[in-house]
């Protein structure tokens, strides 16, 4: 009787069981350290049967993308263009934030689930539904790039220790060599917790360059810009 109450009161092991608890561990140890084998200790099953629910690591990684996309808060409703996307966006970027491996994974990804399909069609059809050509629309959406999800990759990564960029250029440079480099990285304050520009606030230099994106795309569609006639692929 008391194995039977035992296997009554086990939770049902399920997809959605199964990516959430992968998602968690991959938050605690890493997504580098996260395997079958760790995943099955965790739930408290023998790792076949994982294999249930996911075919493979790969088909796993795919499903925890889902999972985070999942998180992102849906579309406000009545809202203009501008601030829907912006919402939409810093939310995404919350979440990828809040697990983050995340970003690493959905970059590896060979190609969209259904899943962050959906999310980039709410976004497209914030600006066709604000006015947007689909010519323009399509042209948007190339400028925004993985910003769209909240996700961007600075030219250079940060230095570990570094407080500054100052410090980080002064020790490759001579003195007065990039004299214009030396200015600007000693000019501003500088958080060492940031993971971009040696010390910057990633999110406000993340919302500055996005308002800027969406400032510049409103003008364009007010002017009623088109590509048609315009050079490509000369440099021009």
């Amino acid at each position: 009787m008391a194995q039977q109450s035992k296997a009554v009161r086990r939770t049902p092991l399920t997809r959605d069981r199964v990516l959430r608890a992968a998602v968690a561990l991959a938050d605690d140890i890493g997504i580098e350290a996260l395997s079958m084998r760790r995943l099955a200790q965790e739930l408290g099953v023998v790792p076949m049967a994982l294999y249930k629910h996911v075919a493979n690591k790969e088909q796993l990684l795919t499903g925890m993308v889902d999972v985070v996309m999942g998180e992102i808060d849906p579309p406000a409703p009545g809202a203009d263009w501008k601030g829907a996307v912006r919402r939409r966006i810093l939310s995404a970027r919350r979440a990828f934030l809040a697990h983050s491996w995340a970003a690493q994974v959905l970059q590896s990804r060979s190609s969209p689930t259904p899943v962050v399909l959906a999310y980039m069609d709410s976004v497209i059809g914030m600006f066709r539904t604000g006015g947007f050509s689909v010519d323009l629309t399509h042209h948007v959406m190339h400028a925004l790039g993985s910003r769209m999800m909240g996700i961007t990759q600075e030219l250079f990564d940060a230095s570990p220790g570094r407080d500054s960029q100052a410090q980080a250029v002064a020790p490759q440079v001579g003195a007065g060599e990039f004299p214009y480099v030396m200015e600007l990285a000693g000019a501003v304050a500088h958080d060492e917790r940031s993971v971009v520009g040696q010390g910057c606030d990633d999110q406000f230099e993340f919302e500055f360059a996005l308002d800027l994106l969406l400032d510049g795309f409103e003008r364009l569609r007010q002017q009623g810009w088109s590509s048609a006639g315009r050079s490509r692929g000369k440099g021009r």
